[in-house]
């Protein structure tokens, strides 16, 4: 079976009109299909409201128990179940998951060196149950997943979103062809970010480096990119970097 696999964030979250337009272009992808989100900025925003003080390291969550309970909570439940009932509406089967539901998704709660960052998870994709997303896509149902995994010893752990899309990928290729696509707020990766313009419809490993060394690719592309590069070399057939609202059309850049 051919898979897509698509990865949304929190400027799609974060946004009713714009989750409510993805939604719809999401249920009209063919299936299989499997949808991984992350949280928005729901979850700080109820530790506000519930005097949690967050806490930020280089712009990563330090997810403390506190801090992890509210995140099981936006994540895995509000944010979660809303995306899971607009997609029944629309059609689309789905079922919501975290990491934990049928022990899809352990990980390793990472390493306290050099930077604590609490509950946070590393994942092998070796080690997703790929038989559970097996069974979910020939019954005809879409999992939904948050960023959320499990360590086998009781406990939650929050981990990153794109983290997650790369590893469920990676195992699904034991099912056949998969497309990895990650949603974000620009139409793909850019030559100048503020020329809308520029997009770059195609990236390979010499052009990565290339425009890595002249400053155009930065910041927060560069784990993506790395990420997407990586899940290739096992076995993802393509990696789409494109805006939410181009998900059914032919426009983005394509990793390979």
């Amino acid at each position: 079976m051919a898979v897509t696999v698509v990865k949304i964030g929190g400027n799609v979250i974060d946004n009713a009109e714009a989750l409510e337009r993805f939604v719809k272009d999401f249920a009209e992808l063919p299936s299989p299909k499997i949808l991984i989100h992350g949280g928005g900025k729901l979850a700080t925003a109820l530790s506000t409201k519930l005097g949690i003080e967050t806490h930020m390291i280089d712009g990563r969550r330090i997810t403390d128990k506190e801090t992890l309970d509210v995140v099981t909570m936006v994540y895995a439940g509000l944010v979660n179940k809303n995306i899971v009932a607009k997609l029944q509406r629309e059609g689309c089967n789905a079922i919501g998951l975290s990491g934990a539901d049928a022990d899809v998704i352990p990980a390793a709660r990472r390493s306290p060196h050099p930077v604590d960052y609490g509950y946070v998870g590393d994942i092998n994709a070796s080690q997703v149950n790929v038989d559970v997303l097996k069974m979910l896509l020939l019954a005809g149902i879409t999992p939904v997943f948050c960023a959320l995994t499990h360590d086998g010893k009781g406990s939650m752990l929050n981990s990153n979103a794109d983290s997650v899309a790369s590893a469920v990928a990676v195992a699904a290729t034991a099912l056949g062809e998969v497309d990895l696509v990650f949603c974000l707020e620009l139409a793909g990766v850019m030559l100048d970010i503020d020329n809308p313009d520029s997009m770059i419809s195609e990236i390979d490993e010499s052009s990565y480096t290339r425009l890595r060394n002249d400053g155009v690719i930065t910041k927060g592309m560069i784990p993506k990119i790395d990420n997407a590069f990586k899940a290739i070399h096992q076995g993802v057939s393509r990696v789409i970097i494109k805006h939410a609202e181009n998900l059914v059309r032919d426009i983005g850049t394509i990793i390979h």
